[in-house]
């Protein structure tokens, strides 16, 4: 950031005040909200990352219910962890929430310092600030994307957010400004991250009207609101093509388990084969699983986008001879297993053939 907004002059030293005042009045009833539980705010922490808080609300309860301390996470099967997670995305989150709990049953509590949490696997400088100050009242910022965006805008700053130099700076100005009571402190990370979420907007005109610092954000009084934060043009997703294939017989369909590493690691997944095959290499395909295609029931299209990547999928349904190198389900069987939302549509499918097969 510039060194200009660095200063005690910065229109960040006079947030703290009316943003807290602001967020008491106002900000969202949510359950991790309620608690000074080190361990129920890390899961809500990890379930929210690159996840809407609608969408985690369900997912943080029945998540609880099922785990409801550190150590039942920790002894946790693997296969009931993912079913839990199914359709959050991100399975990599559940794993690192795993190891970390069997880290911290093992040294019989919870980290209390900055560092520690840290060391953690699957927790980042943002996750730490965010558990060490809502949960132990410790002066450590948390800085994501709404974050940045609101102190871009309140100092009028034109540096890229997406640069480390850029975070890094903003975390040791907020570190700075944090307020020194522990009530207070537990609040301010996420005062400033409900601002951005639900005032200080991404995608769209900020709503100044509303916002607490309207009176000293330099990006309203000089009309540069709306076009921060700057941020580097990310590179285009790679796209891949592939054939998924329903195999039913008699009553079940093939499931198989993806890789131990990658993308959607050791979750299940319907068969399927690389590149956008036509029913002549699609039965070939099935062949060479040590399978014959018997009737074809359907073709179906379908897209999933990840982060870096987006799947473009066509899909076979139909009935096979053989076992070939995969687990035959049930109706019952494929709701025990994970199936990732890449397949949300096959799986819809899968679950309409095998009800058809009753």
């Amino acid at each position: 950031m510039e060194q200009k907004i660095l200063t005690t002059e910065s229109p960040l030293s006079r947030l703290p005040g009316p943003l807290l005042a602001w967020y008491r009045r106002s900000a969202r009833d949510l359950p991790w909200r309620h608690t000074e539980d080190p361990y129920r705010i890390w899961v809500s922490e990890i379930m929210l990352q690159q996840t809407r808080v609608a969408a985690v609300l369900g997912y943080y309860a029945r998540f609880l219910a099922a785990f409801p301390t550190v150590e039942t996470l920790a002894a946790a099967p693997e296969d009931r962890l993912m079913k839990l997670w199914e359709g959050l995305g991100y399975y990599s989150r559940a794993r690192n929430l795993q190891k970390a709990a069997k880290l911290i049953a093992e040294r019989g509590g919870f980290p209390g310092t900055y560092e520690e949490l840290l060391a953690l696997p699957g927790i980042g400088e943002y996750t730490a600030g965010a558990i060490a100050s809502a949960a132990f009242g410790l002066r450590e910022p948390a800085v994501d994307g709404n974050v940045l965006r609101v102190t871009a805008r309140l100092t009028d700053c034109g540096d890229d957010i997406a640069a480390p130099a850029t975070k890094k700076a903003a975390r040791e100005q907020l570190r700075g400004l944090m307020p020194e009571e522990a009530e207070d402190i537990r609040i301010f990370n996420q005062a400033v991250m409900e601002l951005g979420a639900t005032v200080c907007v991404p995608n769209g005109s900020p709503k100044c009207g509303a916002c607490p610092a309207r009176d000293f954000c330099l990006g309203r009084i000089r009309g540069t609101a709306e076009s921060l934060p700057v941020k580097a043009a990310k590179k285009a997703r790679r796209v891949e093509e592939k054939t998924v294939f329903l195999l039913l017989r008699k009553g079940k369909i093939a499931l198989r388990r993806r890789p131990d590493t990658g993308l959607l690691a050791g979750l299940w997944e319907f068969p399927n084969a690389e590149g956008a095959l036509n029913e002549t290499e699609a039965a070939a395909a099935v062949r060479a699983w040590g399978l014959e295609p018997k009737a074809w029931r359907k073709k179906l299209t379908a897209k999933h986008i990840f982060t870096h990547v987006e799947w473009r999928m066509t899909g076979y349904a139909l009935e096979a001879a053989g076992e070939g190198p995969f687990l035959w389900v049930d109706g019952a069987g494929l709701e025990a297993h994970a199936v990732p939302s890449a397949f949300a549509r096959y799986y819809e499918e899968a679950r309409r053939l095998l009800e058809e097969e009753r």
